[in-house]
């Protein structure tokens, strides 16, 4: 364990050897100044806003594990392309453990930025549970978004083309909102799907345990089916 911290620890200050990738550290700083202050104006100025402050949180929740996808996916891109990952293809560490310490801080951080996300936002009392549960689930885009966009991207030229891509795909199931009924459920598809229906649920005082349970699900196979991949491809 020991091992796997202090190569996670190492991973995480390769961010600040890259301006490009430091920068997008002050996301969460303007989502915050977002929902603390920015929708909460607008909302009280006009009040047809108001049915659409849930979605509002949602974007901001999803958005938050947005720095840490680009992050981790830009310095997996670079070590692939700069042939560092050869190195950690002969390092005594399992594949588990090498995937464990590349994702542990970037997890663990985006965990944390949203339970502040959900603590400080003015619009809802969620309790601690929902607020872990929530947080939790959605942390898990980070290593799915980069695991993701490593399989399919060559080199960093094309990792930013695809970042563009998959940032839509993140947000695709916002269109889930204006959708009646069941028909939602086709956007069932998409894994943020499940975090934006758990956000949804809370903030409408209806459990979010089925759309959790989804969602870890969801998740977790997705992200085996992808880790596979990314270890056979990522060392050659």
């Amino acid at each position: 364990m020991q091992k796997i911290i202090k190569l996670a620890f190492i991973d995480f200050k390769l961010i600040f050897r890259d301006p490009s990738l430091y920068t997008f550290l002050f996301l969460p700083t303007l989502l915050f100044a977002l929902i603390i202050w920015v929708v909460p104006y607008l909302v009280g100025k006009y009040d047809f806003l108001e049915p659409y402050v849930p979605l509002m949180l949602i974007v901001c929740v999803v958005e938050n594990t947005q720095m840490f996808s680009f992050i981790s996916s830009m310095v997996l891109v670079d070590e692939k392309e700069s042939n560092v990952a050869t190195v950690y293809g002969i390092v005594p560490f399992k594949e588990r453990q090498y995937l464990v310490s590349r994702f542990l801080f970037p997890y663990f951080f985006t965990v944390l930025l949203n339970i502040i996300l959900f603590v400080v936002q003015p619009f809802y009392h969620f309790d601690w549970m929902n607020i872990l549960s929530i947080s939790l689930l959605a942390a898990l885009v980070v290593p799915l978004y980069a695991l993701t966009l490593n399989i399919i991207a060559k080199n960093r030229m094309e990792g930013l083309i695809y970042v563009k891509a998959l940032n839509i795909v993140v947000l695709i199931p916002l269109v889930a909102f204006f959708v009646p009924g069941e028909w939602s459920h086709l956007f069932g598809v998409f894994p943020t799907y499940w975090i934006f229906k758990s956000v949804e649920n809370v903030t409408q005082g209806i459990s979010a345990g089925l759309m959790l349970g989804i969602g870890f699900a969801f998740f977790a196979g997705l992200i085996w089916f992808t880790s596979r991949s990314f270890l056979r491809r990522h060392f050659m």
